[in-house]
């Protein structure tokens, strides 16, 4: 981790450019805010009164637009899992001001100095959130884990909860969550393995903002809660896509793993980080014997990742059944509607075919466009992340032009080989002639220019 400071205000005036380049919305049109506002007073009048359960939130600390909450009840042998996503829906409809802006954006883009929304925050991070000050509406998902860690819907309730507790990732205590947690996701991550899953998220390359304004990069590893709550979020979603491929309808998160050729690939890469892969374990075994903490791991992990061929959403067709490679098994996105297009309807197909009603017409049709609509908003959200971590390397070496750095191979590919720095959470490309993952490098930093985000290495030995 290292600390920017930025007393040239070379960050802040590379993320106003980079907001103007990729067109990040500064704020919300008139007629949109106006629509949040009108919304953000309508009273819940079809939703049950759970009030009385015990519901939790679990996101970063610094979380304000919080999409879900659970409470956790045993049942015999099995757990009962309350998942209670925003009712996003009672606020926003078909066709409305907040709809249509919606269908523009796709889905909310963070920034280190601030978000561009899905919705307006007054709903957002007000009347749809699940925030502790008050009863607020959501669709309460009731999940059954079995001890085998199998999962089924038993019930989609519209419900008025009240949340207890705003706990964070960082700060949690086994204590503050309710009995069940940890065996939840320990049986959730049971099941995973018997379906030779391969849900390994590597450690992301951050930005982020200190409370002293000053900003700095870094390398950050899923946190063990933020794990465990994944696993509660994983049996949710996949429960619902249960229940839609039983309607032979909905939308699907689908994802194709690494093919033959990618894989063994993948294995030479492994050798070069002196990584021991059994030649008769599968990848998605492989896997889950990776440390994130471990750069070498880490590494790998980063290349598996580049080696997939991404996910992406579909629409059920009988045809092509849906399948994501890396759950291994169907899957469905409904646990953030506050932060994704698609979920919001979702949550209503589900809703409507568990209590036994016909899906509505407009989430039918909206599941033919949501695809191209989805990839377009995430392609989008991720160039801006790239710009962001771009902007944030170039700033911390744009004093250090000339200075010798050693490195490590990564990946090579069209653009030269991809290398990252062993002394600072940095990633970039460099042209490096009979190199392979996992060789060791010295380069010499040619050019750090935040203007244009751009770093140039020059491999010396």
């Amino acid at each position: 981790m290292r600390t920017l400071r930025d007393p040239d205000c070379l960050l802040a005036e590379g993320l106003a450019a980079l907001r103007l380049q990729f067109q990040v919305p500064p704020t919300f049109p008139p007629a949109v805010q106006a629509a949040a506002a009108v919304a953000a007073l309508r009273a819940p009048t079809e939703h049950a009164d759970w009030t009385g359960r015990a519901f939790v939130t679990l996101d970063p600390a610094e979380s304000t637009d919080l999409d879900q909450a659970f409470a956790i009840e045993a049942a015999g042998n099995d757990w009962l899992l309350h998942y209670a996503i925003a009712d996003v829906g009672w606020f926003v409809g078909h066709g409305d001001p907040l709809d249509v802006e919606a269908w523009v954006r796709g889905v909310t883009t963070y920034l280190p100095d601030g978000k561009a929304g899905l919705y307006p925050p007054v709903l957002a991070e007000g009347a749809a959130s699940l925030l502790p000050d008050g009863p607020r509406p959501a669709v309460v998902f009731t999940v059954r884990v079995r001890p085998d860690g199998e999962v089924a819907l038993d019930a989609v309730t519209r419900a008025l909860i009240r949340s207890r507790a705003k706990l964070a990732y960082e700060t949690v205590q086994p204590t503050d969550l309710p009995a069940g947690f940890a065996e939840i996701a320990a049986r959730i991550e049971l099941a995973e393995a018997r379906r030779g899953a391969a849900r390994v998220d590597p450690p992301e390359q951050q930005v982020e903002r200190n409370g002293d304004g000053s900003f700095h990069l870094h390398f950050r590893p899923l946190l063990p809660a933020e794990t465990a709550n994944a696993a509660l979020s994983l049996a949710c979603n996949l429960a619902v896509a249960s229940l839609l491929l039983t309607h032979e309808t909905g939308l699907f998160r689908v994802m194709a793993g690494p093919d033959s050729r990618a894989e063994a690939r993948l294995r030479q890469t492994a050798r070069a980080f002196g990584l021991t892969w059994p030649e008769a374990a599968p990848l998605s075994q492989f896997e889950k014997l990776l440390d994130p903490a471990d750069p070498r791991h880490a590494a790998f992990m980063l290349a598996v990742r580049r080696a997939g061929q991404g996910a992406s959403y579909a629409p059920y067709s009988p045809s092509n059944p849906p399948w994501h490679a890396a759950i291994a098994a169907p899957y469905a996105h409904a646990t953030a509607p506050l932060r994704r297009l698609a979920d919001r309807h979702v949550i209503e197909a589900a809703l409507a075919l568990a209590n036994g009603r016909p899906l509505p017409a407009a989430v039918s049709a909206a599941f033919l466009r949501l695809p191209a609509a989805m990839q377009r908003a995430e392609a989008r959200a991720g160039q801006v992340e790239r710009a962001v971590v771009d902007l944030a390397e170039t700033a911390i070496l744009a004093g250090r032009v000339g200075e010798l750095f050693d490195a490590v191979v990564t990946d090579l590919g069209e653009q030269g080989a991809r290398i990252q720095l062993c002394a600072l959470p940095v990633v970039a490309r460099t042209v490096a002639r009979e190199v392979v993952p996992g060789d060791r490098v010295r380069v010499k930093l040619e050019a750090a220019d935040p203007a244009t985000r751009r770093l140039a290495f020059q491999r010396v030995a």
